[in-house]
């Protein structure tokens, strides 16, 4: 075979075989095939799309271009979350115990911050001595002893996305729905997983901000993932204001442990049941309910009798973890610079960019602009109210946290033109949306048709 043969066909809108796909791949990730050329094949795919039999090819052929991880030696059902990725998105840290607690095993595997979302990893490393870089031994070991395990993607896993997507930063082709699919469903597979349950963000914070968009993405990975075996469901979630009250790196544990201690502030509801609806359907999926409601109230049952909480700190003391800063999560966080800014008029909090609210946050320090850069700990942002909420002038709305003071004045700026406080109520948009699954995926799966 040859690259240029494969980009004219793609170019030229005909189908890929799945043996010229693997080709592909398998170039990829042994840099036998020029960059140019596979940016080249890259725009292809991305201007004509690929079909599902392409996706499903591309998917695999990525997932195995690697080491796959085997945890059938568990003997427990593996089960885990993939979030699309947005501000304040901390629902891992209670989902992960909370599986755990029913019977599950959750290996997960997550990423950094880059862009206005931030990193599942930077958050936990905010915990002294937490790893994040674990081999795939001391993974089993992790998930055998406290049933999940929160860690960074090995050098083994998944070599062709590395290539791949580095290419897709640099040349445009992010945005496809096809591309980001395999991306994300190949890592997933490649841990390992019996059943999948998908995040998909809508909303002024997410990276899909139409709704038909990310619904048309959510279900070409419900397809992929039921067709290499594993049940996937894929639920969608609001993303028009930062979930929970605190985004930034360990003001987000503080309030995951928070609810994994059965305490209930009234501005993280939103967050306890976006991850008590996640993990329901985890538990459905992984064989421990009859049903997601089942499920979502067994969910509940392991939040509230302290024993996800357990889970969540076997898992960061067997990383390495100091649990000391769990005991006092409040007097651990303590930055050098904290800033409130209080409302300019009364009326009601009527809608936020969340994407420049995410900006602003990683400006505070708590996320990096390029692969590499450091972050801190201790930035981020506290919100002291919710869509639809009445406020009076000279009410806070926000307290900024930083290391730097110079680090104050731009997220000041995006927030004052980020946040609307209208004259009349507004409702807020619906928390969980559509839910899709194997029964209704061809519904929104028009496109891939066409």
């Amino acid at each position: 075979m040859h690259a240029v043969d494969l980009i004219r066909k793609k170019r030229d809108g005909q189908e890929l075989t799945a043996e010229e796909i693997r080709w592909l791949v398998e170039g990829a990730a042994r840099q036998r095939i020029p960059e140019e050329q596979l940016a080249a094949w890259l725009m292809a795919a991305w201007l004509r799309g690929l079909s599902l039999a392409e996706l499903d090819a591309l998917t695999m052929a990525m997932r195995d271009s690697g080491e796959v991880l085997d945890h059938v030696p568990l003997g427990r059902f593996t089960v885990d979350k993939h979030s699309t990725g947005g501000v304040g998105d901390k629902t891992s840290f209670l989902v992960a115990p909370i599986v755990a607690a029913a019977g599950l095993a959750d290996p997960m595997i997550s990423g950094r911050a880059l862009g206005h979302t931030g990193g599942t990893l930077d958050k936990l490393e905010s915990i002294p001595g937490y790893r994040t870089q674990l081999s795939a031994e001391e993974m089993q070991r992790v998930l055998k002893r406290c049933g999940c395990s929160i860690v960074g993607q090995t050098a083994g896993l998944v070599p062709a996305d590395r290539v791949l997507y580095a290419l897709r930063d640099r040349t445009a082709t992010v945005e496809s729905p096809y591309l980001i699919c395999a991306s994300i469903t190949s890592k997933k597979l490649a841990a390992g997983l019996h059943a999948l349950v998908l995040d998909v963000k809508t909303g002024s914070g997410a990276f899909l901000r139409d709704e038909k968009d990310a619904q048309f993405l959510a279900a070409l990975m419900v397809a992929t993932g039921e067709s290499a075996g594993t049940r996937t469901a894929a639920v969608m979630t609001d993303m028009s204001q930062p979930l929970g009250r605190y985004a930034g790196n360990w003001v987000e544990i503080q309030e995951a442990v928070e609810l994994l201690r059965g305490e209930r502030p009234a501005l993280s509801e939103d967050l306890r049941h976006v991850s008590l609806t996640l993990a329901g359907w985890m538990i459905h999926l992984g064989g421990k309910a009859a049903s997601p409601e089942e499920g979502c109230a067994l969910a509940e049952m392991k939040l509230v009798d302290g024993s996800a909480l357990a889970a969540f700190r076997c898992m960061v003391e067997a990383q390495g973890g100091d649990l000391r800063a769990l005991d006092n999560p409040g007097a651990f966080h303590r930055p050098r610079i904290r800033k409130t800014i209080e409302a300019q008029r009364s009326g009601f909090f009527a809608a936020i960019d969340c994407t420049q609210a995410g900006w602003a946050v990683q400006r505070l320090g708590a996320g990096r602009e390029r692969a590499g850069e450091l972050v801190e700990a201790h930035a981020g942002l506290e919100m002291h109210v919710k869509l639809g909420m009445p406020v009076v002038a000279g009410q806070p709305l926000y307290t900024l946290f930083s290391q730097k003071e110079e680090r104050l004045a731009e997220p000041e700026q995006l927030l004052d033109k980020a946040v609307v406080i209208a004259d009349e109520p507004v409702v807020p948009p619906a928390l969980v949306g559509q839910i899709i699954t194997s029964k209704n995926k061809k519904l929104f799966l028009e496109r891939a048709d066409q």
